[in-house]
């Protein structure tokens, strides 16, 4: 083990895009030893020089590559999948005790079903406590969604994973009804996980016209990997699931607005605005 210790980032790029990520997501990335990245956020990433070209990299094993810097430096470049995230955080935690910087990427925010929760979980099962870790904070889908959309989210909201992959449907149906009750606006990540079913549940305690914005890949714009590219839909809590063709996959949230949340138009096009609480322009 090497005396000088590295550390572990995990990285939020928000929706993987130059102009939607931090300066410090930036600087983290660039500078790392070594960047875990699935295939998509490698690509992204090169768009402004984040990671270097694919042209300027050397295979070192069938899911890591040495790519070469402007300044001639080396940075070695690990892809990331789903069934190889345990291995690899063990990976990084070694990588991270031999002095290397690790940059494990997540798109939009680590702690937004990301994976700042899996680096602590697999640091405590590998008695990886000499490990420092930090979390690099990214543009989460509800917020890059609600921007699209316009001032839905300036009052109280919360986030509801429609995803049964670690809890099931009773747990996710209280928590929606819940949220439904206390009235927050809120916004549903992993639709392509019973959506319908969701806004069935939400509609037995919040009324039909009620405004909801449909968005796909938001912030991602003609990069997206969805239906037609970035996308956003206003409709009614009554009328949502009459939209199935604009619910396309892992890159689809819904917002749900509560009893305050109004559809606001202009020449152009329409928005969805919650005001906060109610107040009028004297109130600010």
């Amino acid at each position: 083990m090497s005396e000088e210790v590295g550390t572990l980032y995990v990285v939020g790029i928000g929706p993987g895009l130059p102009h939607a990520m931090t300066q410090e997501a930036k600087d983290v990335i660039r500078t790392a030893d070594c960047v875990i990245a699935s295939n998509l956020y490698q690509e992204f990433l090169r768009k402004d020089g984040t990671l270097p070209p694919e042209s300027e990299t050397e295979q070192a094993a069938d899911d890591a590559a040495i790519a070469t810097r402007h300044d001639g430096t080396e940075q070695e470049v690990v892809r990331s999948s789903m069934g190889r995230q345990v291995e690899l955080a063990r990976e990084a935690f070694e990588r991270v005790r031999d002095g290397e910087d690790v940059a494990h990427v997540s798109g939009g925010d680590p702690n937004v079903y990301g994976k700042s929760d899996l680096v602590f979980t697999m640091a405590e099962e590998e008695d990886a406590t000499d490990v420092p870790i930090e979390i690099v904070p990214g543009v989460t889908a509800a917020l890059g969604g609600a921007a699209n959309l316009g001032a839905p989210l300036s009052n109280d909201f919360c986030t509801i994973s429609l995803s049964d992959k670690w809890r099931g449907w009773d747990e996710i149906e209280e928590k929606l009804r819940a949220a439904a009750i206390s009235g927050f606006v809120v916004v549903l990540y992993n639709c392509w996980r019973d959506y319908e079913r969701a806004i069935e549940v939400l509609r037995e305690e919040r009324a039909d016209h009620v405004p909801v914005g449909i968005f796909n890949d938001a912030g991602r714009a003609e990069a997206g990997r969805n239906l037609e590219d970035e996308t956003h839909t206003i409709t009614t809590l009554g009328e949502a699931t009459d939209h199935d063709e604009k619910v396309g996959g892992m890159g689809t949230s819904l917002l749900v607005g509560n009893h305050e949340t109004k559809v606001w138009r202009n020449d152009d096009r329409e928005y969805l605005v919650t005001p906060r609480g109610g107040r009028d322009v004297d109130d600010f």
